[in-house]
């Protein structure tokens, strides 16, 4: 282990520390450390945001990159359409934690239409769901549709449903 000067304060540290003990710099003897991770924007832009941004990692300061697009999909992200762990997808969003009007998460807020492990919305389909209409295993709706509860109204919708995505299908 050697020492060198942090290049944020000039405290001597050692080469392999991650962080500079006196002043929090990331990888303080790396000169040209840029951060971990992958960041990438669209030339293209509507009302001056990106179409498509991607961003993964941590910036030269520690901060989380954070993707924001029409198109955003990253660790975290903001965009109409969101692919991301952490996100709001404001049109529609896929990913672990996500919130918008159409979501398929882990974990689903959704306004409209929400698919998850846990989810929300007007149509709430998952294991837990609150919502007005919901398919699941255990939950709370106007309309409920689970193993221990049929609600005639949610049979008649969810059945509707299908039947028109196998029409689309041609099936």
């Amino acid at each position: 282990m050697s020492l060198k000067p942090c290049r944020e304060c000039g405290r001597e540290v050692s080469t392999e520390a991650v962080l500079c003990p006196q002043c929090g710099a990331p990888h303080p003897t790396n000169l040209g450390w840029t951060g971990t991770g992958f960041e990438w924007k669209s030339d293209a832009r509507i009302l001056g945001v990106p179409l498509i941004h991607v961003a993964f990692g941590r910036d030269k300061h520690g901060k989380l990159r954070v993707a924001k697009g029409v198109i955003a999909v990253g660790q975290c992200a903001i965009g109409l359409v969101t692919v991301a762990q952490f996100g709001i997808g404001i049109l529609f969003g896929f990913g672990q934690f996500i919130f918008g009007l159409v979501v398929v998460a882990q974990f689903a807020g959704a306004l409209f239409l929400g698919v998850g492990q846990m989810a929300t919305g007007v149509l709430a389909v998952g294991q837990f769901v609150a919502g007005w209409y919901g398919l699941c295993q255990v939950g709370w709706a106007k309309y409920l549709w689970s193993p221990t509860w049929v609600d005639a109204e949610a049979l008649a919708m969810f059945s509707t449903i299908k039947m028109r995505i196998l029409d689309f299908l041609g099936f």
